[in-house]
């Protein structure tokens, strides 16, 4: 039989896997008489925890929320989860990071020795995407206060500064989302009476919030499709505008590190066919011009529009570098 103190641990363990426990079975979990289960939850409730019980035949226990933090009890995998998402934060493109830095160092302290080296050895370092720059922070009171309004569904009115001269903008906001190290709150414009996707870091919320709204659906009922969709320029499905399909003159091998969302099959040797989409058919060619290589265009005809479009401005620039490099010359010519 475990000890009272083991025994407790795992009779914690349980009331926080699922919210409720009939009582039989926790004794029969716990290989305990359910007088053994009464006087355990009681020290459970001693120590700060606040479990409910329900009477009658199927009755039992549920673990709720109290007013302050007892000890928590966290297993393996709950752990390696944990410290996962602490290193990460610093990316996270909020203030949390000192925080989540002081958390990983409260966790790993009371760790036991097996524990500890696991995640020593998991030592995960999060970088941005290259060519984003510095991650955008987003205040820890400006998340509260956006949640805050999205959860009471109060119309919110916000501007780009504290000292901003515009009237405030005033949305309905739906969904605070995270992507690549940014935050976005995804809101109904009641002046453009449309659906908006606003930086967060770029949001200065001002009080009082409005008045209270019923919330609509979001187009396509799917957060994070909506979302993917407008980071494409797409107003529906998550999925580019425009799609086209070209050979590259490079064997496939060349091609595979860069296909990203794309896809592609290998046609001989050196040829190699490649699928891909883009916001416009104008950013599509330039995209495949990264290969640094010839592309014949399969389909469609607005490809081969585009890369038309794409040389004539590329031809008008060189001709404006050329004629600016040969002024210094010009000048000092003899007259």
């Amino acid at each position: 039989m475990a000890s009272p103190t083991s025994r407790l641990l795992q009779l914690l363990s349980l009331l926080q896997a699922r919210r409720d426990w009939p009582g039989a079975l926790l004794a029969d979990r716990l290989d305990v008489s359910h007088r053994t289960i009464r006087r355990d939850v009681d020290r459970l409730r001693e120590m700060g925890y606040r479990i409910e019980a329900t009477m009658g035949p199927d009755g039992g226990y549920h673990l709720d929320a109290g007013s302050e933090l007892p000890p928590l009890l966290f297993d393996d995998e709950q752990i390696v989860a944990l410290t996962i998402a602490l290193q990460t934060a610093a990316v996270a493109g909020s203030g949390f990071k000192e925080p989540a830095l002081r958390a990983l160092t409260t966790v790993r302290q009371v760790l036991p020795s097996r524990l500890r080296h696991r995640l020593d050895a998991l030592d995960v370092t999060s970088v941005p995407r290259a060519g984003d720059g510095p991650t955008p922070q987003v205040a820890v009171p400006v998340l509260l206060a956006l949640s805050a309004a999205i959860r009471a569904q109060e119309v919110l009115r916000f501007g780009r500064s504290d000292d901003d001269p515009e009237p405030p903008r005033r949305v309905e906001p739906h969904h605070l989302v995270t992507s690549q190290g940014r935050w976005y709150l995804v809101a109904w414009d009641l002046d453009r009476d449309d659906w908006r996707i606003f930086r967060a870091d770029r949001i200065v919320p001002r009080t009082p919030t409005g008045p209270r709204f019923r919330p609509r659906e979001v187009p396509g009922g799917d957060v994070q499709a909506f979302v993917a969709a407008r980071f494409k320029g797409s107003e529906q499905a998550d999925a580019w505008p425009c799609v086209g399909t070209v050979v590259l003159h490079l064997p496939f091998d060349a091609v595979r590190p860069f296909v990203g969302d794309g896809t592609a099959e290998p046609l001989g040797p050196d040829r190699t066919r490649y699928t891909a989409g883009a916001w416009s058919w104008v950013a599509l060619a330039a995209s495949l011009n990264r290969f640094d290589t010839d592309v014949d265009v399969v389909e469609p005809p607005e490809l081969v529009t585009a890369f038309a479009q794409l040389a004539e401005r590329n031809a008008a620039t060189a001709q404006t570098v050329s004629r600016g490099a040969r002024r210094p010359a010009d000048r000092d010519a003899p007259r």
